[in-house]
């Protein structure tokens, strides 16, 4: 591993953590903005992710194509509740005909979900990036992702609406619709 790709793999997760915090700061989750991601700092993410950083896309997809999979991601997945990945169990009665079943998610983590995903987008696109970046990195999954019906809808709507009404209209919806409802 080169200095190079460390220290660049160190801004681009920094970057990263900073839009989510200030989007998640935006809409009152401050103590999941702090602790956002802070796995990736630790060996078995970050070293991996120095490893196969290229700063157009995550490195976990390059180690996927190098060895079959990613160990940062499974040690990620299993720390981070914002990951949907997170929610997935055994069952008897899977989803189309599989042994995993999908949980909701609690409200605060599809919002830093959702915060997650609009800062990946401006970090990986840059000055490319738009509102409807993320509603169309989301959409464009070849296959449906495993996630629970009712968190999708969640995500789904936040998603729509960033892409429709931008990020000022979309993250008082959240902080003064969604979030003051879970405060009652």
């Amino acid at each position: 591993m080169s200095m190079y790709k460390a220290w660049n793999h160190l801004k681009t997760v920094t970057q990263h953590r900073l839009l989510v915090m200030k989007g998640c700061f935006r809409v009152g989750l401050y103590v999941q903005g702090l602790l956002h991601d802070l796995s990736k700092y630790s060996p078995s993410e970050f070293l991996v992710g120095a490893k196969y950083w290229q700063g157009d896309r995550s490195p976990n997809n390059a180690e996927r194509e190098d060895i079959g999979y990613s160990s940062a991601w499974l040690h990620h997945k299993g720390r981070n509740k914002h990951h949907y990945e997170y929610w997935l169990d055994y069952s008897a009665h899977g989803v189309e005909g599989s042994c995993m079943t999908p949980a909701p998610m609690p409200t605060r983590y599809v919002i830093e979900m959702f915060m997650d995903r609009i800062a990946a987008c401006k970090v990986y696109r840059k000055d490319a990036y738009t509102d409807r970046a993320p509603l169309e990195y989301y959409l464009s999954s070849k296959t449906p992702p495993p996630i629970h019906a009712k968190t999708k809808r969640q995500l789904e709507f936040l998603l729509n609406m960033l892409a429709d009404y931008g990020e000022e209209k979309t993250f008082r919806y959240i902080r003064t619709k969604i979030l003051h409802k879970t405060r009652r």
